[in-house]
């Protein structure tokens, strides 16, 4: 990994950026640097009011990986510029589908109503009415099997979460 200044780092990733345009991804990472070169230390109650500066590393996955370190007094120029530089850079990207996002949403909260519901089955054994009575039968029966169903899912995510 390379390490160059400030406005090297922003010259090569917006020549990153342009390479890239078609088709490739680019990865951007920020870290806090803790420590200048030596032994990693244990944090103390000194640490909360130092300042420390700022590592932004980029990659594409292959040849290009450079990074810098931009230092607590420049933080907000450097900011500056490469916000600029991202939005100018990134609007080949595509927009979210609020609108099917937002039919999922609405279908899985009906669906969840739905399994809320009780169903009353009501009418004559024999007779007219009869095939009625019959089809809430069904249908009472369809609903415990989605209810079953809904509670191992569930489970299933609990035990995952768990574990």
């Amino acid at each position: 990994m390379q390490l160059v200044d400030n406005e090297t780092f922003l010259k090569q990733l917006s020549t990153l950026f342009e390479s890239s345009s078609k088709s490739g991804s680019i990865w951007l990472t920020h870290k806090r640097l803790t420590h200048e070169g030596g032994d990693a230390h244990m944090s103390s109650g000194e640490d909360d009011t130092k300042e420390f500066p700022c590592l932004v590393r980029v990659t594409d996955g292959k040849d290009a990986k450079f990074s810098t370190t931009v230092q607590p007094s420049d933080l907000e120029k450097f900011h500056a510029a490469y916000g600029v530089l991202l939005k100018s850079s990134m609007t080949s990207l595509r927009k979210r589908d609020k609108k099917r996002e937002k039919h999922r949403a609405e279908e899985a909260a009906r669906k969840k109503r739905r399994l809320q519901e009780e169903i009353v089955i009501e009418g004559v054994k024999r007779g007219n009415g009869r095939r009625k009575r019959q089809r809430k039968i069904k249908a009472a029966l369809k609903l415990e099997e989605s209810k079953k169903r809904a509670q191992e899912k569930e489970e299933a995510k609990a035990r995952a979460k768990t574990s």
